[in-house]
Formats: structure tokens, C-alpha cells, sequence
């Protein structure tokens, strides 16, 4: 069966969904706000290729019931026309409250797992396309609006453009934008352009992996190459928590394959290779618990940061540099 993505609003009381298209920002956004609310923590994400280095057990996983997971989102990312006998396994199996959703990217009109979805109807395919730029301009206008925040059309044409389409690209900076927000009632073109610059986010991304990986000397050095601001903290406090609970992930991850570098290799969303020996470096050094207390510390510095805005920075690279303390 084929639905339109705005059809999910709707009740729908399929079981398995096939999400495809290129539109990330889209499918994650109906994950959110459709799907995850239902089923709290049960929700169990796989990846294609995992299930079948252990097919028997992720069976196990999906169909067996306790009392406290009578609910189940399963999640199945970079799904292709692999997975589709094991589809229609699960299709014939009694799922009570389980809902499976596979995503994957563009499938052409060929892919037997597209074909199988449409012409089924207990299946549901859902196809995302790429925003266009009233689409894009809609949301970022509702995402101020929402806040009380005044702002120009050329800020909001600003971000759209610097989207490039992507729904989700979009999102990452409106995060960084409401990070930036607090107290204000207004923000200029000037300060957006500050915000949303991908080149100079690049010396803030190499201070924070530099930072986790303790190597405290090339940390210092970045520091001192770069005269940071107020709205450039915000975003190294910010970017401090995206990487801790990627680094949460990595060692979920590396619990389950006991492999350092399949770990790192098979991570989504890919780590590139020039970062990869920093990215080693920070798995060995954080430990799973060690991490959840330096989010912790993260969320303090952050709150200290915005209610000291005078003193900004040097909350900032206190935090920086006992962190990247060899004995931390």
C-alpha cells in the first residue's frame, strides 16, 4: 500500500512501514513525533547488516513479549531488497503491539522490497522527496515564530539556502540557533551567518575531538589560533554533546561487536577517515559510565555558560582544559 508521508498523521493500523527516499530530515522527524512517543523505551534500532550476522536471534528480539516490552518499535536502517523474505516472515507472524519500520534511501521502481510493500495491503510504503524551498521557509519561520523570536526574510532565506534542500541540515542549525536564543527576543543576519558557518564550526569540531582524545597540547594550540566568541561557545558546548553521545553509541556498539575498528567503521552516520584515530582514541579513553557523567558536566557548563555570558569563555575553556587533563 502507498502512502503519502502526511497520510501518517493519520491512524493507521499497519504493522511494518517502509520508509525510502532521500529526505533524512523528513523520515526522522515522523519517527519523532508519530511513532517514538508510543512505545518510550522500547524502541530497538538495527541495522540490515546486523541482523544477518545473527538472523536467529534478532527473531528472538523482535517476537519474543515480557511484561515490561508488550510494546515494540523496531527500527531497521540502510534496509534493501535483502531483507525482503524476512518481511514477509514477520508479515504472516502475529506483531499484537509491535510496529516495524524499515529506512533506506532511493529505491527504484525495480526493488523488490519496494514492489513487495506497494503491492501489499497489511504493508505500508512511504516515499520522501526533497523539500523545496517553501517548505524549507515554512519551517524555519514556524521554528521563531514558536519561540516569540522576531527575524528577517533574508535570515530566513539565509537558512534555506544554506539547507540546500536537506530538511535535516536545517534542523542541525536551528538546534544551534536555539541553543544560541536564550533570553533574546531577536537575532540579526550577522549573527545567523555566525552560527550556521560550516568553515569555522570546522577549528571548533577539531577543538572538541582534540579535547575528548586528551591531546591537551593540540587542544591549547587550537585555542590559541582562534579568537572564539559568545555565540562560538554556545556552539563548542553544544558540539561537545553531539560527540558524547556519539561516543555513547560507539561503545553500545562496541559492546555488541567486541571490534574496535568495526565499531568505527560500520558507525552511522559514517565517521570520516581522517577522524578515525581521534575517534579511536576517545573510545578507549571514555568508558560508557565515564561519558554519561561528562554529559552531565556538559548540560552544568552549558546552563553556567548562558546565565554568564560575560564570562563565557572562560567558564568554557576551564571546562576544556580539565577535560583534556590525561588524568581526568
Amino acid at each position: 500500500m502507498i502512502l503519502k508521508s502526511n497520510d501518517l498523521n493519520k491512524n493507521i493500523n499497519s504493522k511494518i512501514f517502509l520508509f525510502h527516499g532521500i529526505n533524512e530530515g523528513q523520515k526522522d522527524e515522523i519517527l519523532e513525533k508519530k511513532f517514538k512517543p508510543i512505545f518510550g523505551e522500547n524502541i530497538f534500532i538495527y541495522y540490515e547488516r546486523e541482523i544477518f550476522s545473527d538472523l536467529e536471534n534478532f527473531y528472538n528480539q523482535v517476537l519474543s513479549k515480557s511484561f515490561f516490552e508488550k510494546k515494540k518499535l523496531i527500527i531497521i536502517k540502510d534496509a534493501s531488497d535483502k531483507i525482503r523474505d524476512e518481511i514477509e516472515i514477520l508479515k504472516s507472524k502475529k506483531l499484537d503491539e509491535i510496529k516495524i519500520v524499515l529506512i533506506c534511501n532511493i529505491l527504484d521502481k525495480k526493488s523488490k522490497l519496494r514492489n513487495l510493500f506497494e503491492k501489499e495491503k497489511d504493508l505500508v510504503s512511504v516515499a520522501f522527496y526533497s523539500d523545496n524551498n517553501q517548505t524549507l521557509n515554512a519551517i524555519v519561520k514556524s521554528f521563531f515564530l514558536a519561540k516569540n523570536i522576531s527575524v528577517s526574510q533574508e535570515s530566513v532565506d539565509l537558512l534555506v539556502n544554506r539547507a540546500n534542500g536537506d530538511r535535516k541540515s536545517l534542523n542541525n542549525e536551528l538546534t544551534k540557533i536555539e541553543g544560541y536564543l536564550t533570553n533574546k527576543k531577536k537575532i540579526s543576519v550577522d549573527e545567523i551567518h555566525t552560527l550556521t558557518n560550516l568553515s569555522e564550526n570546522y577549528s571548533i569540531n577539531q577543538l572538541v575531538d582534540n579535547c575528548l582524545a586528551k591531546n591537551k597540547n593540540r587542544t591549547i594550540y587550537i585555542l590559541n589560533e582562534n579568537n572564539f566568541s559568545f555565540e562560538d561557545a554556545i556552539i563548542i558546548i553544544r558540539t561537545f554533546l553531539i560527540k558524547a553521545k556519539r561516543l555513547i553509541k560507539l561503545n553500545q556498539n562496541l559492546k555488541e561487536n567486541k571490534n574496535i575498528d568495526k565499531t568505527i567503521v560500520t558507525f552511522k552516520p559514517p565517521i570520516f577517515w581522517k577522524d578515525k584515530e581521534l575517534v579511536k582514541s576517545q573510545i578507549k579513553i571514555w568508558t560508557l559510565d565515564n561519558t554519561y557523567k561528562l554529559m552531565e558536566e556538559i548540560n552544568k557548563v552549558e546552563l553556567n555558560i548562558k546565565k554568564n555570558s560575560t564570562n563565557a569563555l572562560d567558564i568554557l575553556f576551564d571546562f576544556i582544559l580539565n577535560t583534556s587533563k590525561t588524568n581526568n
